[in-house]
């Protein structure tokens, strides 16, 4: 019998389907590789199955148990663990005070037995091979221990089903290696994972069997030995997007190198070596958590590398300095709007003059009449569309918000700009807005780095595109071969046993 059976399922948010008729089954002692692109729908039914939301169709069985209403508290009394990639890790907790928490083990009067608890974690630790000090607080561990740590949690929980939701993204390649022996031996002893991941090399080295959604309709379902690194890619992604016109000017490989990467490592990324020219726009691209935005930090000067260099037309530049990344030209438009760029207290103007009052602090005098003159020129040029420039920024759409950023860096007359995800929670035609504006900033002779998960958005607006795989650069790729399917192998190493797959063919042949 096998130990989940999610049969039909149906999901729609505001009168639109996220989920149409989803089958998936989950044996125990089984790791089962959920697999989609972002917007799939993978989160929504894992999201059903911990009981964050519910479904509106189709029927959940559970190690024999119907279940008829799902909840979060059901989902863990039957032994239903979600280990998300927003960690729930409680910083103000020691170790093995997040492992015990709410199964604490008590003495006589309910006395906390700490030593024993700690001695049971550290020997728990031994036996999973995490090497974690079960008295240090979590807020000592970085990223990948407090990865390991969940993921601790819930095997010590006894679950019956762990959900992982891109675990690795912070993990290094030991760690990973120990993680994967982690869950190989959970999965051993009758624990079932389902595992959320977009990295073909480690969906090939751990899963047993998989299930492809794409647009919320189950693709494929099947035994990983079955398929091919290629074959579920292109379950993924279906038919490719068809390519449009580039818009932007063709490459001057000529013009002036403005900003020089050499050998930048830090984290989230490593090895970093590229080259920007005047009016050249170049696309990093990767699965979440690749590097791409920690790469754009790095530059910005909000994160300080552990190595290598930065170069902004011929003059290294210190790192970690934001106000002298701004003096020397470059603006960023930062992936979270709404917590690291729109500020909600200021209307539309205020929003647009912020940084260039930063860089002019011998102008602190706000004088409204030479704002609005610097103002109504990027107003115009990126047609920003408000009722009134004094309005609050918050009151208007997240295209108008974007542009209002944009305007921002083009008030300090910014020549390299870095947007991290610009189109991230816009409309259509505000996207279509964007792409105009990137095209035309850089015919003008700026010159842009952008980060983007949407491979039609990189041939739109970038002459080349740098993909990144596990904060490295994986390829480099011309405008002219920049495609979907190939973007997608690269981000996700999904050609990483070519020679493997043509050599057992051949081998199939001689028999």
């Amino acid at each position: 019998m096998a130990l989940l059976e999610m049969r039909n399922i149906n999901k729609s948010f505001f009168g639109v389907p996220v989920l149409q008729n989803i089958d998936l089954t989950v044996e125990a002692g089984e790791i089962h590789a959920l697999l989609g692109e972002n917007g799939a729908g993978k989160s929504t039914l894992m999201n059903i199955l911990g009981g964050v939301y519910t479904k509106d169709d189709g029927s959940i069985v559970f190690d024999g148990q119907v279940i008829d209403h799902m909840t979060i508290r059901k989902a863990e009394e039957l032994g239903i663990a979600f280990v998300h990639q927003e960690l729930n890790i409680i910083n103000e907790l020691r170790v093995y005070e997040n492992l015990f928490l709410k199964r604490e083990l008590t003495g006589f009067g309910g006395r906390l037995l700490k030593k024993e608890m700690i001695e049971e974690t550290r020997q728990f630790f031994a036996g999973l091979g995490v090497e974690i000090e079960p008295t240090l607080y979590a807020a000592e561990l970085d990223i990948s221990k407090k990865q390991l740590l969940e993921i601790a949690i819930a095997l010590h929980k006894n679950a019956k089903l762990i959900i992982l939701d891109e675990p690795t993204s912070a993990l290094n390649n030991e760690e990973i290696d120990s993680f994967f022996n982690l869950v190989r031996t959970a999965a051993h002893e009758g624990a079932a994972f389902i595992f959320i991941s977009h990295k073909m090399p480690e969906i090939f080295a751990l899963a047993d069997r998989y299930t492809v959604l794409r647009d919320g309709e189950l693709i494929i379902s099947g035994a990983i030995s079955d398929v091919t690194p290629q074959d579920l890619t292109k379950a993924m992604i279906g038919k490719s997007t068809q390519n449009t016109t580039f818009k932007g000017m063709e490459k001057d490989v000529e013009a002036e190198v403005v900003l020089e990467i050499k050998n930048l490592s830090g984290e989230g990324f490593k090895d970093i070596n590229l080259s920007l020219r005047k009016g050249e726009v170049i696309s990093i691209t990767g699965l979440r958590g690749a590097g791409c935005s920690e790469l754009l930090s790095a530059i910005f000067g909000l994160k300080e590398p552990t190595a290598g260099e930065i170069w902004v037309k011929g003059e290294r530049l210190p790192t970690g300095d934001i106000k002298e990344a701004m003096r020397r030209g470059i603006g960023m438009v930062p992936a979270d709007r709404k917590e690291n760029a729109v500020i909600d207290n200021m209307c539309v103007l205020e929003n647009s003059y912020v940084s260039e009052h930063c860089l002019t602090p011998r102008r602190q005098n706000i004088r409204t009449k030479r704002e609005l003159a610097r103002y109504r020129p990027l107003e115009n040029k990126l047609n920003i569309k408000t009722n009134s420039e004094k309005a609050p920024i918050v009151s208007f759409s997240g295209g108008n918000q974007q542009k209002v950023i944009l305007a921002r860096w083009l008030n300090t007359e910014a020549d390299i700009l870095l947007l991290d995800n610009p189109t991230q929670g816009i409309d259509v035609g505000a996207k279509e807005e964007i792409y105009a504006l990137v095209n035309d900033l850089a015919a003008e002779g700026k010159s842009i780095l952008i980060h983007t998960l949407e491979i039609p958005e990189i041939k739109k607006m970038a002459d080349s595109c740098v993909v990144f795989y596990h904060g490295g650069i994986a390829e480099s790729l011309c405008h002219e071969d920049i495609c979907e399917e190939r973007v997608v192998e690269l981000a996700t190493q999904a050609d990483f046993d070519n020679n493997k797959t043509e050599t057992n063919e051949a081998g199939k042949e001689n028999e």
